[in-house]
């Protein structure tokens, strides 16, 4: 990395909550510990590639607006190495440890497979010598199977047996190259595995099909060794009518049915929680639930947009609900917060980049310190224990342990009188946030 593509902007610091600087931290600050751990290490922040490094901030309605310096558009091997080099600057000046990306983010898509196989190996050697450099992980790797015309129809869902292997090819390589970075972790996302109607959709051989497709992954990843977390990512809709991942329950009883639950968690991203009509914490907490929450992709949507918008987080009541579920399950084991977002296109100089990631850095860090305050203060924990008490001894204990009949419930309800449970107390929980959060 000899050039330098942020001139004028130095490495981002901590300057606290009074600063006037605003390429600076407020509230993140890497070394503090919140805890027992460090905040660097509680948040794993990463950078996704296909956004901060090679996103246009094209739309439905208009070309592309950023300047990219460091990308000059060819479908060349030399520029996709100075991509690489300009977002590794950009990850050590904002002092991130991780990122994440699609093959053919990094690389071009050329001619035929084996040309673009060659162009992705000759850029994943460029992206090892960054790593060793910087000490910059790679969270997680993914394919993309859904930009070329040819998986107009789904990839490991198409009803096209060639370009099923063409897809199956690709995340084999993928994989490949993941594995020889020292990939964290690997994600499935599903962008057009699903139907626009079922007209002419065969839904049983399409689910079917991928799960295969799967299993395969599954078999490969024991071929090679590769010791990294599999991923699924859900999202409802869009660009499909109905995608097959469209929520977390909906990946779950997919794992389940097809017996690959043992060998995949989810990565939930918020933007695709709000498209499925959940709340984030309604996915996290579903996921986490299963014991299959793993990575989470740090972005939010515009509820008046029916469309993924992919914001970047500034909304310190939604981050706080969602490291209140992280803390809950004892924090990431293999993922990480990636930053699955782009900045607005009216905000198309390279220095909106950093504005962008320093707010969702400081917005995650608020939330962590104030979810991590609830825990420790047990107020909210006492009162959803309280809540449920009744389940801890006599007849709701042989529920819970799962002792109970209909004959023994029926014994025990004859003997009552009317019953109602207590508040749910809604109101006074809500202000409770408030009194963390203000």
């Amino acid at each position: 990395m000899n050039q330098e593509y942020f001139t004028g902007i130095k490495t981002i610091a901590y300057e606290g909550p009074k600063t006037r600087n605003r390429l600076a931290f407020r509230h993140y600050n890497a070394e503090e510990v919140v805890g027992k751990k460090k905040m660097k290490d509680h948040l794993r922040f990463s950078m996704a590639y296909w956004h901060a490094m090679k996103n246009t901030s094209s739309d439905p309605f208009g070309g592309g607006t950023r300047q990219r310096p460091w990308d000059d558009g060819s479908s060349t091997v030399e520029n996709a190495r100075r991509v690489a080099d300009a977002g590794f600057e950009f990850m050590q000046k904002l002092g991130l440890g991780f990122y994440c990306f699609h093959d053919r983010d990094v690389a071009p898509e050329l001619g035929d497979l084996q040309a673009s196989n060659d162009a992705l190996d000759a850029v994943a050697d460029h992206l090892r010598k960054l790593q060793r450099q910087t000490g910059i992980k790679l969270l997680w790797g993914t394919a993309c199977l859904f930009a070329h015309p040819r998986y107009m129809q789904g990839a490991a869902t198409s009803p096209s047996a060639d370009v099923y292997a063409i897809a199956a090819a690709q995340v084999k390589h993928a994989m490949d190259v993941t594995h020889r970075l020292g990939g964290l972790g690997y994600t499935f996302w599903g962008g057009r595995e699903g139907y626009a109607t079922l007209l002419n959709t065969d839904m049983k051989r399409e689910t079917g099909n991928l799960a295969h497709f799967l299993h395969m992954a599954v078999e490969y990843k024991k071929k090679i060794g590769f010791k990294g977390q599999f991923y699924i990512e859900p999202k409802p809709r869009e660009p499909s009518t109905h995608q097959y991942d469209s929520d977390a329950a909906a990946c779950l009883n997919f794992l389940r049915e097809h017996d690959l639950l043992e060998h995949f968690k989810l990565n939930i991203e918020t933007n695709h929680a709000t498209l499925a009509l959940h709340r984030v914490e309604h996915e996290l907490a579903v996921a986490a639930g299963a014991g299959a929450l793993g990575s989470i992709d740090a972005n939010t949507g515009d509820e008046l947009v029916g469309w993924d918008t992919d914001q970047f987080p500034t909304n310190v009541y939604m981050a706080t609900q969602m490291t209140l579920q992280l803390l809950k399950m004892g924090g990431f084991k293999t993922g990480g917060l990636n930053f699955d977002a782009k900045v607005r296109r009216e905000s198309y100089e390279p220095v909106d980049l950093f504005h962008a990631h320093i707010g969702g850095m400081d917005t995650f860090a608020r939330g962590l310190k104030i979810a991590h305050r609830i825990i420790e203060d047990g107020e909210l924990d006492r009162f959803v224990k309280t809540r449920y008490a009744s389940f801890d001894n006599g007849i709701g204990k042989t529920v819970t342990t799962g002792k109970a009949t209909f004959e023994s419930l029926e014994k025990h309800a004859l003997k009552l009188g009317p019953v109602l449970p207590a508040s749910g107390r809604q109101e006074m929980l809500e202000n409770l946030l408030n009194d963390y959060v203000l």
